[in-house]
């Protein structure tokens, strides 16, 4: 059992879905598959099978399925692997270590550091996702923003049922489970834990854990006056 929240709040580990499985055997915490990810991305090949690379920058091990299209002026630095029938779309900006399953969109001006993405999630427009795991069809609205730092630089904490624990991270964004969906211009505060199928609001701001099939709204008063010359 992991804990604080349980693998199956979060994550359908089945083949298909999930591109790394073996990350999250043996943890205490489910926060601990983080300090896997830079491990499992040095298998890393330079082997790229994509049906089209043309105009993009590749340094380093960078491992990319058959299938998949990384378009002109997308920057790839390695140990990064990518799987099949993936975008990676013109801007767009991956940062090793990262692992990306298959028909995962990496869009326009979207950038992914340190991250495990699980197969068919889509970040396609001016998002950033650094630390974090996303499930399996998750979608981050254009602006997403997925922070990994404190303010105060200090390790980043989680409350779960009311309990606070000790990450002991220094950088860590968010846990976001299989067919999550959060709005546009979301942010999604260190140490943001996301159940399975939940909802975002655009212009929420999260932090801490939402169980699974939360609807998180965002509540604002506006006020209508007649425009006066």
């Amino acid at each position: 059992m992991v804990e604080p929240i349980g693998l199956e709040e979060l994550f359908d580990l089945t083949p298909g879905k999930a591109p790394f499985p073996e990350i999250f055997v043996g943890l205490e915490f489910i926060w601990e598959a983080l300090k896997r990810i830079a491990e499992f991305a040095s298998r890393a090949r330079p082997l790229v099978q994509a049906k089209e690379v043309t105009g993009a920058f590749l340094f380093g091990a960078v491992e990319v399925g058959e299938g998949t299209v990384i378009e002109p002026g997308a920057v790839i630095l390695g140990p990064v692997i990518i799987g099949r029938e993936c975008q990676v779309r013109s801007g767009a900006y991956i940062r090793g270590p990262a692992l990306i399953g298959d028909r995962v969109i990496v869009g326009h001006t979207s950038e992914v550091k340190n991250s495990l993405i699980h197969s068919e999630a889509e970040i396609p427009h001016f998002a950033y996702v650094g630390d974090s795991i996303l499930g399996w069809r998750s979608h981050l609205g254009a602006g997403v923003k997925i922070s990994n730092l404190k303010v105060t630089r200090e390790p980043v904490t989680v409350r779960v049922k009311g309990r606070t624990y000790e990450t002991g991270l220094r950088k860590f964004g968010a846990i976001v489970g299989d067919e999550v969906e959060i709005g546009c211009n979301a942010v999604l505060n260190p140490g943001t834990i996301i159940g399975r199928r939940s909802l975002a609001y655009p212009l929420t701001s999260l932090s801490g854990y939402y169980p699974p099939g939360s609807v998180i709204k965002l509540r604002q008063s506006l006020e209508v006056v007649e425009r006066r010359a």
